[in-house]
């Protein structure tokens, strides 16, 4: 047990506020071991700056969360509702919530350069793996987080990306299908996906991410911060053994980080006020579309046009090629209309090579649907059903 201190006589009372605090609790002394007399290098570059700029997200992030979960409902019922609830009728609530969205994004730009900078100096070799281990924990949970809080909107895009994020699961070999079935909480996306992902994402998953985030900071503390030229600053010590080559991270870098911060804040407060969808980067319009099987999926997702034009293009090149190699009954171009059910069997003869009418082109309708379009359609169909 430590041995009490007194403060002196005639201290004002902060003092003697802190004399009692220190006896019960080692304020004075983490403030010395990580601040005060925390030393670090004296070259660092713009690059330092994204470690507190990740922390200050951070700090955003729980307490926009803790407002939105306020008037959030986590059911699929009510989700999007609520959502639209707390933009119109909450007072700020637009403001909380694209704190909260935007503060998404910028977390993984922040981290993003954060990993960018350990990576091109080197602060993942010997002493500092486990500061570089840490950190791609924090990474990996992180994306966790995300991805189950981009579910709770319940949009178009949370919805179908719920849907494909998860069936990634079920093509692990043996436990696939059931990891699939225990994430989802159900067969099909759904309410009890949802309350799943909400109790995940607003307390299991921040709880792992803080503890992680204490155990960087902490080990990074022990072995010391890297520097852009690799000097170590514990080899030269003065006399006092403090390093040559560092000076004390408070107030030096405390400062040093309060440019970050500002620069930070003003471009994060012109996205949030002036673009908040940032073009559809941040903050998608599909998002504005209530979630759930019955929509189209195609419609939302731009991205899915261009698979299925190639998929239309492969089917008309498979056709083409038939043609070329002289296969009996593919269809001419000009006798495309004329190959439908309404026809007969035989379809009309005069449109098509041969003489027992488009094998082909009926394979292909029943394979693939009516009309020549019958690839991109149901290629759209089993995009949605997947």
């Amino acid at each position: 047990m430590a041995e009490f201190k007194t403060a002196p006589p005639g201290a004002p009372a902060s003092q003697r506020l802190l004399t009692w605090v220190d006896n019960r609790f080692p304020l004075t002394k983490l403030y010395n071991e990580h601040l005060a007399e925390y030393y670090a290098p004296k070259n660092f570059n713009f690059f330092y700056f994204f470690g507190s700029l990740a922390l200050l997200v951070l700090v955003l992030q729980i307490v926009t969360g803790i407002f939105l979960v306020m008037h959030y409902k986590p059911d699929a019922a009510m989700a999007f509702a609520s959502v639209e609830y707390i933009m119109r009728d909450v007072p700020w609530g637009w403001l909380i919530r694209y704190l909260h969205s935007t503060g998404a994004s910028a977390f993984f730009v922040v981290v993003y350069l954060h990993m960018y900078r350990g990576l091109i100096y080197g602060s993942y070799r010997k002493p500092r793996e486990l500061v570089w281990i840490f950190g791609c924990a924090i990474f990996l949970t992180l994306m966790a987080e995300a991805f189950m809080g981009y579910l709770l909107p319940w949009g178009q895009m949370s919805y179908w990306g719920a849907q494909v994020i998860v069936n990634l699961f079920s093509a692990i070999p043996f436990i696939g299908p059931d990891l699939a079935l225990l994430i989802r909480g159900d067969y099909v996306v759904g309410d009890a996906t949802l309350n799943r992902f909400f109790s995940f994402h607003v307390i299991a998953v921040p709880l792992v991410l803080l503890g992680l985030v204490v155990a960087h900071i902490i080990a990074l503390h022990e072995v010391g911060s890297n520097n852009p030229d690799g000097v170590d600053i514990k080899a030269r010590k003065d006399s006092e053994g403090k390093p040559i080559d560092g000076i004390p991270f408070h107030p030096y870098y405390t400062v040093h980080d309060i440019l970050g911060v500002s620069v930070f804040l003003l471009v994060f407060s012109a996205i949030v006020f002036f673009a908040p969808e940032l073009g559809g980067y941040f903050f998608g319009i599909q998002q504005l579309h209530s979630g759930g099987p019955t929509k189209n999926a195609a419609a939302y997702c731009p991205g899915l046009v261009l698979h299925a034009v190639l998929f239309h293009a492969a089917c008309d090149y498979h056709r083409n090629g038939l043609r070329a190699h002289g296969v009996r009954g593919a269809c001419r171009p000009a006798g495309r209309a004329q190959h439908r059910p309404e026809y007969g069997e035989q379809g009309r003869r005069g449109d098509c090579s041969g003489g027992g009418g488009c094998a082909v082109g009926r394979h292909r309708r029943q394979v693939l649907g009516r009309g020549d379009h019958g690839c991109s359609r149901n290629y759209f169909v089993l995009l949605a059903v997947a």
